[in-house]
């Protein structure tokens, strides 16, 4: 196989990757009625007129299953960070108490699992649609390659590398919201 197709395959594998990354990351936002740090990802906190990320001016815990508890390293800090969870609209009410702020993660009813389930196979439908597009950059970058004098064997061989590799990409974000939907099911 030639270094250029070589190339065109592990940059789409690569590629590829970082799009199930990225579910992944998104996949953990959705809380499926246990508290967990990570449904605080992508709040900014007004940080003396700097948006920052909210763990870097807080200490995020899980108090219980059912409880996150932020104690910001400034006492200043809490009514700026109470604003931006609210501005956030992660469906969270903080309370504060004048030390810290607690999110209390109501039990989910059966209406709001189904929601989420149906926001958790958005998501793979949106992975696979980027997979997809991935793969027909790929093989675009192929057939270019080809009129410039790659074999048409070898080109042929490249796009089912890069199909392969797509196939099983989309068995694995199938497999991610699988179990995530199990996670957020089960009562």
């Amino acid at each position: 196989m030639s270094e250029a197709l070589g190339m065109i395959v592990d940059d789409a594998s690569q590629q590829m990757n970082k799009a199930i990354r990225y579910l992944e990351n998104e996949l953990a936002k959705i809380r499926a009625g246990k508290a967990n740090p990570v449904i605080l990802d992508g709040i900014n906190v007004d940080y003396y007129g700097a948006a920052t990320p909210l763990n870097q001016v807080a200490n995020v815990t899980v108090a219980d299953a059912r409880t996150l508890s932020i104690q910001p390293w400034e006492r200043q800090m809490l009514g700026a960070i109470e604003k931006a969870i609210i501005a956030s609209n992660i469906g969270l009410n903080p309370q504060n108490d004048g030390n810290i702020i607690r999110l209390f993660l109501p039990p989910l009813t059966e209406e709001r699992r189904k929601e989420l389930v149906k926001r958790v196979n958005n998501e793979g439908e949106q992975a696979k649609v980027s997979i997809r597009s991935i793969r027909r950059d790929a093989i675009e970058q192929i057939k270019k390659e080809q009129k410039e004098g790659l074999s048409e064997d070898v080109a042929k061989d490249g796009e089912g590398r890069i199909q392969g590799i797509t196939d099983r990409k989309i068995v694995e974000i199938d497999q991610h919201c699988k179990d995530k939907e199990k996670e957020i099911m089960t009562i």
